[in-house]
């Protein structure tokens, strides 16, 4: 048996758990809104055509916040057609999937179902085929109580009280070639700063994230993030941080290694950050907003958007279905998230229904729990207080991208007002289980809460409607707690959550 170590002290502090770190994000792709959050007429749909199957799945996975209306989407997207009478909204094209959009759903419905959700909206403004107008008029509308035309036009709409939006996405991706109204990193970096200034004469509290690099391989990052830093730097809060990994071929080993890179790309943008911060001799500290991150097998046919004469209405894609190994890679992103909580302070799993999603539906029927809701739920509900610098010391395995990869990664939370400490563990190695001892002494007297484990003898084992608990965390009884060291296995290509709670003494 592999034997790994780590040691946990209180004094050992990162950063608050950032209740933002638990963001998710919907966009008008595929079947994430229509036939997944949204659907009149199924059995669960309330008044306002809100799947109420899928209303419980989101409280249940925890969401803190959600991004809206993309992605991609909103580089083309007019944001009027999606307000006033459903019946007189036109349909629009939208270039960035191919399909065509309804506008049945939108900014209102978008709002009503996360005040339902019981989750934060992140809004995102167009700066692909729109500007400085566009998104001061969107803001008037959304954040002016009255007596204005677009605020008026709100409430005539329906909402006579204002949404009062904080956070607020400059674009999405304008790096990337692919997007409608792809811009140079200057380009993109003075239309961002004159959106901010105007919005900020509008609205001076709300929190604003400027676009960063799209993925660490393009050509143009890093110096990206300076160029439009340099532009934003004092207009600004964040600058996004956006991430995917897949199996490439049969490579699992590097697969499940991929933390590794996230690791390094945060450390990157950090440092970038830091550098436009020197160089202005500036006392504000832009922290990062990693407003997209999963495992996406964008390799795959599911993947490929709709072409030619072919504009369908929520047509199915990227509906990946997700393994236990996936789960694994998840869990160690959330990790790597919690890590980085000095930091990262914002961020969103793309997607959350259907699309690359924890939560799958069928039109008209069932929905059920993909194996990556479980580490986002249970991070979710357990990461409390403070988050503590974990060092693991571990067995390493080989990785063709990414070198030799220890085993065992993990992170923990101190919530010294209740005295729970929670640990989240994975073992990354493809074959070896692993015995980790857990080096308590720090906090005196813990008595184990509960422990699980989410792992299966297949790593590719997925769930399905038919079989929805086919990959699910397994309570553990065998984790042992004695001489202040905590003891547990972890089984190979595995994600382990284990609470402990203080042991009150008589006085």
């Amino acid at each position: 048996m592999l034997a790994g170590r780590l040691v946990l002290n209180p004094d050992f502090r990162v950063a608050p758990v950032s209740r933002r770190t638990f963001g998710s994000f919907v966009e008008h792709l595929g079947r994430c809104v229509y036939t997944g959050i949204y659907e009149p007429g199924h059995a669960t749909a309330d008044a306002d055509g809100f799947r109420g199957d899928v209303l419980d799945l989101v409280r249940e996975l925890g969401v803190s916040t959600v991004r809206y209306p993309g992605g991609n989407f909103v580089s083309g997207y007019r944001w009027e057609d999606g307000v006033g009478p459903v019946e007189d909204r036109p349909a629009r094209l939208d270039l960035a999937w191919h399909t065509l959009e309804p506008n049945t759903f939108g900014l209102h419905e978008f709002l009503r179902w996360a005040d339902k959700a019981e989750i934060e909206p992140m809004m995102a403004v167009n700066l692909g085929t729109r500007g400085v107008q566009e998104a001061l008029d969107l803001l008037e509308y959304t954040n002016i109580a009255g007596g204005t035309a677009f605020s008026e036009q709100r409430r005539a709409n329906g909402a006579d009280e204002p949404f009062a939006i904080r956070m607020w996405c400059l674009g999405n991706e304008m790096d990337g070639p692919w997007q409608v109204g792809h811009k140079t990193a200057y380009e993109y970096g003075r239309l961002a700063s004159e959106t901010a200034r105007a919005m900020r004469l509008v609205d001076d509290r709300l929190e604003l994230v400027a676009c960063g690099s799209s993925a660490p391989d393009l050509p143009t990052f890093g110096e990206w993030e300076r160029v439009v830093l340099t532009e934003t730097y004092d207009e600004v809060d964040y600058i996004s941080v956006h991430r995917y990994y897949e199996i490439k071929g049969d490579d699992l080993h590097s697969f499940l290694g991929s933390v590794v890179d996230m690791d390094r790309f945060v450390d990157s943008v950090v440092a970038t950050a830091d550098h436009v911060k020197a160089v202005k001799k500036s006392d504000k500290q832009i922290d990062l907003s990693f407003d997209e991150w999963n495992v996406w097998y964008q390799s795959r046919a599911a993947s490929v958007p709709p072409q030619g004469a072919d504009w369908p209405v929520g047509p199915v894609l990227l509906e990946d279905q997700y393994s236990a190994a996936d789960a694994v890679v998840v869990g160690n992103m959330l990790i790597s998230l919690l890590r980085h909580s000095d930091r990262v302070t914002s961020a969103s799993q793309a997607q959350l229904v259907n699309v690359i999603a924890p939560i799958m539906t069928e039109p008209g029927g069932r929905a059920w729990r993909q194996t990556i809701f479980y580490p986002f739920a249970q991070a979710s509900a357990l990461a409390q207080g403070t988050v503590l610098r974990v060092e693991p010391v571990s067995p390493t395995f080989p990785t063709v991208q990414h070198g030799d990869v220890p085993s065992v990664d993990a992170v923990a939370t101190w919530d010294e007002g209740t005295g729970r400490l929670a640990v989240f563990l994975v073992n990354r190695n493809p074959s070896e289980p692993v015995t980790v001892d857990v080096d308590l002494a720090a906090f005196g007297a813990l008595a184990l809460s509960e422990a699980s484990t989410l792992t299966s003898d297949d790593p590719y084992d997925h769930n399905t409607a038919d079989e929805p608990d086919r990959v699910v965390p397994v309570a553990r009884e065998d984790v042992t707690v004695e001489g202040g060291v905590l003891t547990i296995e972890l089984p190979a290509v595995s994600w382990s959550t284990v609470l402990l709670a203080a042991v009150e003494t008589q006085g």
